[in-house]
């Protein structure tokens, strides 16, 4: 079972993730900030991350960077829905792993994660 880390601050999407991917053998770690995300992760090594881009304390880039200070390979997907060029550029220039485009399926999240 791979250990999944969704960082968000809405607590209902947080507790969908868990219902998707729970049922998929995966144990899900979850954040609802940006710096509690950075915290688990050092704690926890995660198989995959997945951020969203707007937190309140910090960007999903900002945590990214960190992430990347402590593993730079580490899978780390940012999943967006909103106007965030900008932001998502910056991930790129991060070496974000994977955009995730809101509204995708959960089939679609498992085949993801499974190719890591």
């Amino acid at each position: 079972m791979a250990k999944i880390l969704f960082v968000d601050d809405e607590s209902l999407v947080l507790t969908l993730f868990r219902t998707i991917l729970e049922p998929l053998g995966h144990e899900v770690l979850t954040a609802s900030s940006g710096r509690e995300g950075i915290d688990v992760y050092r704690r926890q090594r995660p198989m995959a991350t997945i951020l969203e881009l707007n937190l309140p304390d910090m960007n999903g880039v900002e945590v990214l960077a960190e992430i990347r200070v402590v593993d730079a390979r580490a899978p780390v997907l940012i999943w967006t829905g909103a106007d965030t060029e900008g932001l998502e550029q910056a991930a790129r220039q991060q070496g974000v792993t994977e955009f995730l485009i809101k509204g995708f399926s959960p089939h679609e999240l498992g085949a993801v994660l499974n190719g890591y």
